[in-house]
């Protein structure tokens, strides 16, 4: 008989899972001495932030939840509304539909340096 999976309970009380299986988290430096600091950062603590996709995959395992793939979701978005739209408006009105040019391909440097700056965000 096999080893029966257990979720981590700390893992899954840390984390809130979006509609696209994302990983919410909350922010640090919240529990005391918050009226020394500037209310724009109070504000922005209250928010939730978005955990590193790295580091949700591990989360996601030990919640248990691994099935969730936020990638595979923005991927089928796009496919979705396309079906909803064909179903809606026809046959004839889908044929006539031209799809848009892909963006031009960028440098190297170019996507090294916006690929830098997103991580820093």
């Amino acid at each position: 008989m096999g080893y029966k999976f257990k979720p981590n309970k700390s893992v899954a009380k840390r984390f809130k899972v979006s509609k696209t299986g994302k990983l919410k988290r909350g922010h640090s430096y919240r529990s005391h001495l918050m009226s020394a600091r500037p209310a724009k950062k109070r504000r922005h603590l209250r928010r939730p932030a978005i955990l590193f996709e790295g580091h949700a995959r591990n989360m996601r395992k030990l919640m248990g939840i691994s099935h969730f793939k936020p990638g595979a979701a923005e991927h089928e978005r796009p496919l979705d509304e396309t079906a909803k739209g064909a179903e809606g408006a026809g046959v004839a009105t889908v044929a006539k539909r031209v799809p848009k040019a892909p963006a031009p391909e960028a440098s190297p440097a170019k996507q090294a340096a916006s690929r830098s700056a997103r991580a820093s965000k």
